[in-house]
């Protein structure tokens, strides 16, 4: 008989301008979130995760580079796990281009969803792990409106300021 043994994870801290962000690896490196302080549903570091900043390297390079207005689009591996319609979603959001924002609408539609399924593409879209790398910051409300974001509408204000779409808050 086989023992499955769990996989550990691996995680570290880095710091930006919205805050420290906790971001964690499966055991080949592949990121599986990237959480902020606060966040809904956001990961905190549990007992046998493996602080190792060397997985991390790529993503670290990528997120200084984006915060600094360099970096438009992250080419990072990326690995989540939800339903089939929650990940559709997501995919959905990977599609959602630097500078631009769509709508919880947009998105139902461009998977194929309904009308009525709205509100479950943001139940979907608020459930995303991988803050700021799949950008459901850039997701509104259909009348303009900077709706809910796990990480708190300050983050997605200075998020989608950073890419242009709003001015940029005065500290």
């Amino acid at each position: 008989m086989t023992v499955n043994m769990p996989a550990f994870v691996y995680w570290t801290s880095v710091e930006s301008p919205v805050g420290p962000l906790l971001l964690t690896a499966d055991p080949d490196g592949t990121l599986t979130s990237l959480s902020v302080p606060g966040q809904k549903g956001g990961r905190t570091v549990q007992d046998g995760w493996r602080q190792d900043p060397g997985p991390f390297r790529a993503a670290e390079e990528q997120l200084a580079a984006y915060f600094a207005a360099e970096l438009k689009e992250f080419r990072l591996p990326l690995r989540a796990r939800g339903t089939e319609f929650r990940e559709r979603v997501w995919d959905a959001l990977d599609a959602v281009p630097y500078g631009a924002t769509t709508t919880y609408g947009e998105i139902a539609a461009r998977i194929g969803a309904s009308r009525p399924a709205v509100r479950a593409v943001g139940g979907a879209i608020g459930a995303n792990p991988l803050l700021i790398l799949r950008p459901c910051h850039r997701v509104i409300g259909a009348d303009g409106s900077l709706t809910g974001y796990a990480g708190g509408l300050e983050r997605k204000t200075r998020l989608l300021a950073l890419e242009g779409v709003l001015p940029m808050p005065v500290p």
